[in-house]
């Protein structure tokens, strides 16, 4: 008889289960529960199309319906499961009653933090998640005239970019000095605040919100620097692990409140599995365990729940975090520690910092980059890496994560190979300056 795999989610890495366990064994009966309306859908685009870069929520979504259940995905949409009972091997759907399941792979993702102010209950406050709310959403921005982004965490600072360019005077509250101060630096953040101010946004840094005014909509944001007149407010709070039902089920959450996983993905429930935005994995250089990353180590967690949940164990590794995204003119981006976080957690690190560009001087187009490294003090291996620039931030994130995992030096970049060709890239890379520039302040 062929196993059931029940999988509760159905964002990347509940359709990344999905995937890799049919993968794994063709036979297998695989059904995914999902409250939303729709599967396999990129949240992560939805900022973008408010901003008008991308001309249609259709393109944010990779595969219809019709291709899950060509699959044989028994997909249940808009469904909720109320319980699970790991004993005897099922989970509670209201409407159907106990469903069994081999191995279960639970994805159930993330939820924002919610603001601990009064009026948090008030029409007219927008969280960033499900692409049909995104739709309805993006017909009332057609008369929205002042909005206020409610913290400058990435999802915050998306949109704060998405409003301004949509027209809408848009105001960034967070009670931090600088935005994502809790994982950039403050010189990585100086440029994206000065083309913030271009583009029309109102930066209120250093500024607490304390209430949220109105009657049955938001009219005003009361901060602890007045009050703000608004149309809405786009709620761009932490993301928090949404295991409420995996907690009540009495499988173990860690210090961050993610599901405790093994290299494996297996919970310390048998037959359980789990992955995304809900579990908690080692960073790679400290082992601290970290939680609410990107969609693909979501979508890559996934495929190693779902391979092991359909009787083929694969390793998942420690991360090294490389991230990204557009905020104002510019792409900022990392690899596990800035100056700030490492300050924050105690690691010693030496810094090499460069600027360069990403083109010859001489090729139209070419855009600045601010690179830093840091690396440990002795060995030199690299630890972290931030970066601002107008492109390229992306792949250089993802080989200085590479480094990072693979023990590079500044040695190492400092004297890396580059592709130098005038349309694509300079002749000294900026990584290899920064690299260089670090190993001088270690020397001098």
């Amino acid at each position: 008889m062929a196993r059931t795999i029940v999988i509760i989610g159905g964002s990347a890495a509940g359709m990344g289960a999905a995937g890799a366990a049919q993968q794994v064994d063709p036979d297998v009966h695989v059904i995914i529960y999902t409250e939303l309306a729709d599967v396999g859908y990129s949240p992560c685009g939805i900022p973008y199309v408010h901003g008008k870069e991308i001309d249609s929520f259709d393109r944010l979504i990779l595969q219809g319906k019709e291709f899950y259940a060509d699959r044989g995905f028994d997909i249940h949409y808009e469904t909720v499961v109320s319980g699970i009972d790991t004993k005897r091997h099922t989970i509670d759907v209201p409407g159907e009653g106990s469903v069994g399941y081999d191995q279960l792979v639970i994805a159930t993702g993330f939820k924002y933090e919610q603001p601990k102010v009064p009026g948090s209950d008030l029409g007219n406050l927008y969280y960033v998640r499900d692409i049909r709310a995104a739709q309805r959403w993006d017909k009332i921005l057609d008369s929205v005239h002042h909005a206020v982004i409610a913290d400058a965490q990435p999802i915050g600072v998306e949109m704060a970019t998405a409003l301004a360019h949509r027209g809408i005077e848009t105001h960034l509250v967070d009670p931090h000095p600088w935005p994502m101060a809790e994982i950039t630096d403050p010189d990585i953040m100086e440029p994206v605040e000065e083309s913030w101010r271009e583009l029309g946004v109102h930066l209120h840094l250093n500024t607490r919100i304390d209430a949220f005014l109105g009657t049955e909509r938001v009219q005003a944001v009361r901060t602890s620097n007045g009050d703000i007149a608004v149309d809405m407010v786009v709620v761009g709070t932490k993301k928090l692990p949404n295991n409420d039902l995996a907690a009540a089920a009495g499988v173990k959450c860690g210090s961050t409140g993610g599901l405790i996983v093994d290299e494996h993905m297996r919970t310390s429930v048998p037959d359980v599995f789990a992955a995304g935005d809900c579990v908690e994995v080692p960073q790679g250089t400290t082992g601290v365990p970290v939680q609410g990353l990107s969609g693909s180590h979501a979508y890559a967690q996934g495929k190693i729940a779902g391979s092991g949940a359909a009787g083929t164990l694969r390793s998942y590794s420690p991360v090294y975090v490389p991230w990204g995204l557009v905020a104002g003119k510019w792409m900022v981006g990392g690899v596990s520690f800035g100056e700030t976080l490492a300050g924050a957690l105690g690691i010693p690190y030496v810094k090499g910092v460069a600027e360069g560009i990403s083109r010859a001087r001489y090729y139209p187009g070419f855009k600045k980059i601010r690179v830093k490294l840091l690396a440990e003090p002795g060995t030199l291996k690299l630890i972290g890496a931030q970066l601002v620039g107008g492109e390229g931030i992306k792949e250089r994130c993802d080989f200085l994560a590479m480094a990072a995992r693979k023990g590079l030096t500044l040695h190492d970049i400092a004297w890396m190979e580059n592709v130098y060709s005038p349309a694509m890239g300079a002749l000294a890379e900026p990584m290899a300056l920064a690299a260089q520039n670090g190993l001088t302040a270690v020397q001098s």
